[in-house]
């Protein structure tokens, strides 16, 4: 009897251990994993670093208020450095090895275009932080982005140098798939706004002297200049105009919207244009805003958790984190009927903008997302009509 009973007990102690063993892997199955692809590290890490902590905040909110239909998130994020081949080994292991239900990110366009295929082909939503308007467009049914489209970009640039009496242009654009899209809606828009484009430059995303093409520029006598990519490029513009001692407006595209840009460009980006979205801003927006109580509850919390100062791009993973977990809500995890929610989507009240998704827009934003802004006194100064 004793030795049943010696052997019942190691039985039962052998079966707590197993359970005990067991039990971190069954929790781990009950939560749903979110993937995010973020130049975290490398020249465009003022992009990643931001997307990276909003994207946990986010997931840390919405799992503070019981996570979805139960289950809580779990963000499994991969640094892309900004390289093209490492965003497409990190969506690969996502999707492959992590089995994530959704992919937030990556923080370039040269980053996410080669992931739409991937997205596609295995059937994952894809909610890029991206401007490049070739992301969603010609819409893809699993490929989505939060970051404003280019041709908003261009077309509120436009729209303020032609309240300015602006009329002749030269463009310095930088060469990857940024620049490119850039220059795609900066040379298309310009005849509508009453524009010409006298001057095409590029430059390299490494360069660190644009000397030469701001002298051609200039020879070609423009009202103003357009510079277009995203930092360092456009720091290292802004301080060569200065060099050159050019008076001519200088004006940015909204890929150097972030404290980063003055930063790097210092006393240089004094005087400077461009548009961004409303976060650079918000203590200075009317009270009628509906953006303005999320922008400051963002930024509140953002500055209070990670000790540094806000840009739009965090923001670009935490609408994309908001909005994918309105879309999971009552799918089981079905990666059709996540996709099918978020085309759904319409009236969200972001950091980006207000978002109305549809079979037709997998961006869902329009003109009001942008404001125009000058850099004053190294701060952002709203611009009126």
């Amino acid at each position: 009897m004793k030795c049943r009973m010696k052997v019942l007990a190691l039985v039962m102690l052998q079966l707590a251990a197993v359970m005990s063993f067991s039990l971190p892997s069954c929790l781990a199955e009950e939560t749903y994993k979110i993937g995010g692809l973020f130049s975290v590290t490398g020249p465009t890490s003022f992009l990643g670093d931001p997307e990276k902590k909003s994207l946990q905040m986010a997931i840390d909110e919405i799992n503070a208020k019981g996570g979805i239909d139960g289950r809580k998130l779990e963000a499994v994020i991969r640094d892309t450095e900004g390289i093209p081949d490492k965003a497409v080994l990190g969506a690969n292991e996502l999707i492959s090895n992590e089995k994530v239900l959704a992919i937030i990110g990556p923080s370039l366009t040269q980053t996410t275009l080669p992931l739409v295929p991937l997205a596609e082909s295995n059937k994952v939503p894809l909610i890029s932080c991206a401007a490049g308007i070739e992301i969603t467009e010609p819409v893809k049914p699993y490929v989505f982005k939060t970051a404003q489209n280019d041709v908003l970009a261009v077309a509120t640039i436009y729209d303020h140098m032609k309240k300015n009496n602006i009329k002749k242009v030269g463009i310095l654009t930088v060469e990857n798939s940024f620049g490119e899209s850039g220059k795609k809606q900066l040379m298309s828009q310009a005849a509508q706004f009453g524009i010409e484009v006298v001057q095409a430059e590029s430059f390299g995303g490494k360069d660190t002297d644009m000397t030469a093409q701001l002298t051609k520029i200039r020879a070609a006598k423009p009202d103003a200049i357009i510079a277009w990519g995203t930092n360092p490029g456009p720091a290292v513009v802004a301080r060569n105009a200065q060099q050159l001692n050019i008076k001519t407006p200088l004006y940015q595209s909204h890929g150097v919207a972030s404290p980063k840009f003055i930063e790097l460009a210092q006393d240089a980006a004094e005087g400077i244009f461009l548009p961004t979205g409303k976060i650079l801003v918000a203590d200075q927006l009317p009270d009628s805003d509906p953006q303005k109580p999320v922008l400051k509850s963002y930024i509140e919390q953002f500055e209070k958790e990670f000790k540094m100062p806000v840009s739009g791009f965090g923001g670009y993973a935490y609408d994309a984190m908001h909005m994918l977990a309105k879309a999971m809500k009552g799918t089981g995890g079905d990666r059709e009927k996540i996709r099918a929610n978020l085309e759904k989507i319409a009236g969200h009240v972001g950091i980006s903008g207000t978002f109305n998704f549809s079979p037709t827009d997998h961006n869902g934003l329009s003109q009001d997302a942008f404001v125009m802004v000058q850099i004053k006194d190294g701060k952002w100064k709203l611009l009126g009509d």
